[in-house]
């Protein structure tokens, strides 16, 4: 399968992402199957980071290598997948028990709505409503060296 990550640096030797601001699924290197996603995603790394270039780096992911790792994948946005973001998003050390977790991105629309759960605004059960009829899109997260493993670099683009 070929994954996308949008970037302003090529990334031949992925690595996972540790960050102080919790992330939809945790420290991971994510990747998308959809090739606008990543380039939206790199333009908006060269706006954020004021770089000079916007990159898509392109993958191969061994998809039979899931049966040999701990797999997740959330396909549809439930109250499962609602929890994992809240609990990933709000402590940024919280590791759940998964190589790979596949399932939607809480972009921005999304992301504001998990935040209102966060702040005791919306009920959870309200905001999965809302989330039905949002356009969300997918997002593959690499989270443990082993799991790197299973991806091979390609290729990269610049996107203008």
């Amino acid at each position: 399968m070929i994954l996308y990550h949008g970037s302003d640096v090529i990334v031949k030797n992925p690595r996972i992402i540790i960050s102080e601001k919790g992330k939809d699924f945790g420290c991971a290197f994510y990747l998308t199957p959809i090739k606008e996603q990543a380039e939206r995603m790199a333009k908006r790394k060269k706006r954020m980071n004021g770089s000079s270039r916007a990159i898509v780096n392109v993958f191969d992911f061994n998809e039979a290598s899931i049966k040999n790792l701990k797999y997740k994948k959330f396909a549809d946005p439930n109250l499962e997948w609602l929890e994992t973001i809240i609990k990933c998003r709000t402590d940024a050390h919280y590791k759940h028990n998964y190589d790979i977790v596949e399932g939607k991105i809480a972009d921005d629309a999304v992301g504001e709505t998990i935040l209102f759960v966060i702040e005791g605004i919306i009920k959870k059960e309200d905001a999965l409503e809302k989330l039905k009829f949002q356009k969300i899109n997918s997002q593959i997260a690499f989270c443990t060296k082993e799991s790197l493993k299973e991806i091979k670099f390609l290729r990269y683009y610049e996107v203008h």
